[in-house]
């Protein structure tokens, strides 16, 4: 009875009038914040923090949610169409979004994107407003051991994603380990990888990479190839109706994605980006037709997409019920409730349940915004296929530069760009998966964190991965993960083979 009294005051208060204005223009900024490569939601919502200052708590929140979760549905936009992930969280979609693109179905792709997002989107709301108290004791339970066994779990998806080359796909994601931990060691102060550069103590920016890896290797490769103009006609967008076999196609990932992005999304530090990739793996390998993820499959548009906005909301657990955030997004997003005298935890239900069951009321809300305001916007959006070839380059080139100088404001990030560029037009010459290296660039740190974390609260002992049950299950499933589709490849390598005539 208290959970529903909850819901119905979170529901008065998002269907007041102005907090549905808030909510529209928080979608609507955040849609557009996310179709813009480099820009993100974190910087968007620390701007926001001194515009907030005077509203009502509760207003200022749904607002900043919005932007939050408006980003992560519109960052897909420039994923599919230019192959350059608008955040973070939407790399794994531009893996089968943009060569649906290319093969003129981009349309499609968008409307994909759009429906599961939707449908994750609103599943997480409607979990996190079931069972928000109850998964936030789930969360604590996890420790630094248990983070480092999921994360591993995580990085034996290098042999999923590693296409025809395991070799190839493994070396990929070392190069992606070793560039996670360039900079100053946090514990040591040791310098890595740095070669004496004072722009390297920091590391480097995980939207240098990504955008250097898949946006700027895709012009270089275009360029090599002297692609064709476009036409300049609307047949590049192609039909952004599913039919019903499609529509089936896509319901059990997006479902499962939606739940485990969603799980993934309660886990402080896990976050949208690793959902994501989770979700696109475990699709890869429940399907039938896995071989083809990479090649323009709906399935592997779908997932993603699905798990990322579940994450996103699932992201409100730990910040709401335990006053923990998650990822940098909702750490701005603690900040400007601690400056507005709110201080989230476990008696946050009690002493501010407008602004509690609010926020989440209002992301169902916000959810059918984004897909009413999205679906009649894809053709027009998408008609940036249609421009000249020339005109299309340019445009990606100035997407990047501006993203990335508009983030970090160092020229030197730009020349990072152009290597990243360069590494990843050979990579595409040479067969090499661009996959595992940007995974291992995810978990690399946190790995890192979380091992050594674990071994200095066990004083060393490597007996804690055992003892507890949570991270001795994770790593079972680990060795399951790495293993079966070796084990499998192996067997069928000794069954014999018919005899023909």
């Amino acid at each position: 009875m208290d959970a529903l009294h909850g819901v119905l005051t979170g529901f008065s208060v998002a269907f007041e009038p102005m907090n549905l204005l808030y909510v529209f223009i928080g979608v609507f900024a955040g849609t557009i914040i996310g179709m813009l490569p480099g820009l993100g939601p974190i910087s968007a919502l620390a701007l926001m923090i001194p515009m907030t200052f005077g509203m009502d708590p509760s207003s200022a929140l749904i607002l900043m949610a919005g932007v939050y979760y408006g980003a992560i549905f519109g960052g897909s936009t420039s994923s599919i169409l230019l192959n350059a992930p608008g955040v973070a969280s939407t790399v794994a979609t531009s893996f089968d979004g943009y060569p649906l693109a290319r093969q003129g179905m981009a349309g499609k792709a968008m409307a994909i994107a759009a429906y599961s997002s939707f449908v994750g989107g609103t599943l997480s709301a409607v979990a996190l407003m079931l069972v928000a108290p109850l998964l936030a004791k789930v969360a604590v339970s996890f420790g630094p051991a248990e983070y480092f066994a999921l994360m591993l779990l995580g990085l034996t998806a290098v042999v999923s994603l590693s296409g025809k080359s395991l070799v190839k796909g493994l070396m990929a994601a070392v190069i992606g380990m070793m560039i996670s931990i360039v900079g100053i060691d946090l514990q040591t102060g040791t310098e890595r990888y740095t070669f004496g550069s004072l722009h390297l103590l920091n590391g480097v920016e995980f939207l240098v990479v990504a955008l250097g890896i898949f946006a700027l290797a895709e012009v270089f490769n275009m360029l090599q190839h002297k692609e064709n103009q476009a036409s300049g006609n609307s047949a590049h967008i192609g039909s952004l109706r599913l039919s019903r076999s499609e529509v089936k196609e896509i319901a059990a990932p997006t479902g499962r994605s939606s739940l485990l992005g969603f799980f993934v999304g309660i886990l402080p530090g896990a976050g949208a980006t690793v959902a994501s990739f989770l979700g696109y793996i475990m699709e890869k390998r429940l399907a039938k037709d896995g071989h083809s993820f990479g090649q323009g499959n709906l399935k592997g548009v779908a997932a993603p997409e699905a798990a990322n906005n579940a994450a996103c909301t699932g992201s409100f657990v730990p910040l709401l019920t335990l006053g923990v955030p998650g990822s940098g997004t909702t750490a701005v997003l603690l900040g400007a409730l601690l400056v507005m005298g709110i201080t989230p935890g476990p008696t946050m239900m009690e002493q501010r349940p407008d602004v509690f069951w609010g926020v989440i009321a209002s992301m169902y809300v916000g959810n059918l915004f984004l897909l009413v305001l999205n679906l009649p916007l894809i053709p027009y959006i998408a008609r940036l296929l249609d421009l000249p070839r020339p005109l299309l380059l340019s445009l990606i080139l100035i997407f990047c530069m501006v993203g990335i100088y508009g983030t970090t404001f160092a020229a030197a990030d730009l020349l990072l760009l152009l290597g990243f560029g360069l590494l990843g037009l050979g990579m595409k010459h040479f067969g090499f998966p661009t996959a595992p290296l940007i995974l291992a660039l995810i978990l690399g740190s946190m790995m890192e964190e979380s091992l050594r974390r674990a071994l200095q609260i066990s004083d060393g002992s490597w007996h804690t991965f055992i003892d507890k049950p949570i991270a001795l299950w994770l790593l079972v499933l680990t060795a399951v993960s790495l293993f079966f589709p070796l084990l499998k490849h192996g067997l069928g390598l000794l069954r014999p083979k018919p005899i023909t005539a």
